[in-house]
C-alpha cells in the first residue's frame, strides 16, 4: 500500500473527499512539518495504544571497519527514527 492508497482507503473510511484525506496523511506522516516526524526531532515519543510507538533511537559514536579496504573509520553518532509495534498489531497480523 503506497501513500494514495492509504489516502483512496482512508477517504472511503471516513467519508472524507480525496483531498482532505490527503492532508490529513500528510499533517500525521509528513517527512518535514508531519505530526509524527516533529514529534521524533522533539525526542518526543509518540505511542498510539494498540498499535505500536514511535521514538528517535540514538546511536553512540563508534569505530567501523570499511569493507573493501579493511581500514578503520570512525562513524558519527546519529539519531534514527524506530517503530515498535503494540500488542493490537501484532495480534491483528498474527490472526491472518
Amino acid at each position: 500500500m503506497n501513500k494514495s492508497d492509504l489516502v483512496d482507503a482512508l477517504a472511503s473510511a471516513t467519508g472524507m473527499t480525496k483531498a482532505d484525506a490527503s492532508r490529513c496523511v500528510d499533517a500525521l506522516f509528513g517527512p518535514s512539518g508531519g505530526i509524527i516526524s516533529s514529534a521524533l526531532r522533539g525526542d518526543r515519543k509518540v505511542q498510539i495504544t494498540g498499535f505500536g510507538t514511535f521514538e528517535a533511537k540514538h546511536r553512540k559514536a563508534r569505530m567501523g571497519r570499511n569493507p573493501r579496504t579493511g581500514q578503520s573509520i570512525y562513524i558519527a553518532a546519529t539519531k534514527t527514527p524506530g517503530f515498535r509495534a503494540g500488542k493490537g498489531l501484532k495480534d491483528a497480523v498474527k490472526g491472518s
